[in-house]
C-alpha cells in the first residue's frame, strides 16, 4: 500500500511540472500581445498572430514528448491543458463581453484531446520501438 503514493509523486511531479511550463511558454509568446488589430473595414482581428500560436504549439510538443516518453502518461495529458486554462482564464478575464470563458472552456477541452491523443500516439511509438530493442 505505501507503493501507491510513491507511483503517483512523479505523475503529479510531470502534471506540475508541464502546467508551469506551459503558463512560462504562453507568456513567452501570447503574453506580450494584447492589441488587436483593426482592418480597413472596420473589423478587428487578434491579439494574437497564427504565428504566435503555431509556436506555442510546437513549442508544447518537446514538453509533452519528455513527458510521454517516461510513462508519465498523466502529467503529459493534462499538465499542458491545466497550463494553458489557467493561462488563457488570466489573460482572457478582462474581455468586457463576458464570453472569455467559453474560449477557456474551449481551450481546456480542445487541448485536453489533442494533448490526450499525441501522449498516446508517443507512449505506444516509445512502447513499440521498447519491444524492438529487446
Amino acid at each position: 500500500m505505501p507503493q501507491r503514493p510513491l507511483k503517483l509523486l512523479p505523475q503529479l511531479t510531470a502534471l506540475l511540472v508541464l502546467a508551469v511550463m506551459t503558463l512560462a511558454v504562453w507568456a513567452a509568446w501570447l503574453g506580450w500581445d494584447q492589441h488587436r488589430d483593426v482592418q480597413p473595414d472596420g473589423s478587428e482581428t487578434g491579439p494574437y498572430e497564427a504565428w504566435q500560436v503555431i509556436g506555442l504549439v510546437l513549442t508544447l510538443l518537446a514538453p509533452v514528448y519528455w513527458a510521454a516518453s517516461r510513462r508519465y502518461l498523466a502529467g503529459a495529458a493534462f499538465g499542458v491543458p491545466v497550463g494553458l486554462t489557467v493561462a488563457a482564464g488570466y489573460d482572457w478575464s478582462d474581455d468586457s463581453s463576458g464570453l472569455f470563458m467559453v474560449g477557456v472552456v474551449m481551450i481546456m477541452m480542445g487541448s485536453l484531446v489533442v494533448t490526450g491523443a499525441v501522449t498516446a500516439v508517443i507512449a505506444s511509438v516509445k512502447a513499440r520501438s521498447d519491444s524492438t530493442r529487446q
